[in-house]
């Protein structure tokens, strides 16, 4: 089934760890969704206002890339 690249990348913008999920990938979208978890709770020390947007914007990279790579997978029949 072919993926919206874009709608996987706002997903993950909405909630981490949900674009990874909507592309099939539940376990990279459970880390995702507990390393942002763990970010948010590091604020307090200070390392999670550095922490906390890296996994944030990592996630809705990666959600976009797996959409690109599993409707080039499918477009090939390689999937």
């Amino acid at each position: 089934m072919m993926k919206n690249s874009g709608l996987a990348a706002v997903l993950s913008f909405l909630v981490p760890g949900l674009g990874q999920v909507y592309n099939g990938h539940i376990g990279k979208g459970i880390a995702f969704f507990i390393g942002a978890g763990i970010a948010g709770l590091t604020a307090i020390i200070l390392i999670g206002f550095i922490l906390a947007p890296i996994v944030w914007i990592w996630g809705i990279v990666d959600a976009y890339k797996c959409a690109e790579r599993i409707n080039l997978a499918q477009a090939n029949g390689t999937m």
